[in-house]
């Protein structure tokens, strides 16, 4: 009987902690794509063992659709976080709800049953996976927090981050089109607001 009782809390545990409640809102919360500027950029600055170079100002209001944090991977120490965000039709619950959304291996992946809740060219070009490089602690601190459902405002830049010693440089995107290897955004955080 006990081995059964606790069965069962560990059962329920883990569906507590997996389960993903739907999202309930009305409306479309993040109704605008991201901006982006190459105008005025800061030159490179250097970050740690990396140099970081600005490739574009870049501020988004989205609904965060999943976030997975990273300790272990080469990129952890700088971008310890990576979110999934959805703008425009992207942000409405219905769309959202419909869909099974993932993350993992600095991915972000997509899939549904039944009729597709969204044509595939639009969940692509208004969703992105965004490596999070934030700027200071207090950032950090402030996107760890960060949860599903929440909707965050992001200001800062893309970037290409190039590691001292050589390696290859890992590079943002520039476009809310592109899909597959090196679509995902990589962004050099400098304020948040949720």
């Amino acid at each position: 009987m006990k081995k059964l009782l606790v069965f069962s809390l560990l059962a329920f545990a883990a569906w507590f902690y997996w389960h993903e409640p739907e999202a309930k809102w009305r409306g479309m919360p993040a109704a605008h794509d991201p901006v982006q500027s190459d105008v005025a950029l800061p030159r490179p600055f250097n970050h740690g063992d990396n140099t970081i170079t600005p490739l574009a100002y870049y501020s988004i209001k989205a609904v965060v659709l999943s976030r997975q944090r990273y300790r272990y991977d080469a990129a952890a120490e700088v971008a310890p976080l990576d979110l999934a965000l959805g703008w425009g039709p992207m942000s409405t619950a219905a769309v959202i709800n419909a869909l099974s959304i993932s993350q993992s291996g600095r991915w972000y992946e997509y899939s549904w049953s039944g009729d597709e809740p969204l044509h595939p060219d639009q969940i692509a070009c208004h969703s992105a996976n965004t490596h999070c490089l934030p700027a200071t602690p207090e950032i950090r601190r402030q996107l760890l927090a960060i949860k599903r459902h929440d909707v965050v405002t992001l200001d800062g830049y893309l970037v290409e981050v190039t590691k001292s010693g050589g390696g290859a440089p890992w590079r943002s995107s520039l476009s809310r089109t592109d899909t597959r290897g090196g679509a995902c955004e990589i962004m050099w955080i400098t304020a948040i607001k949720r």
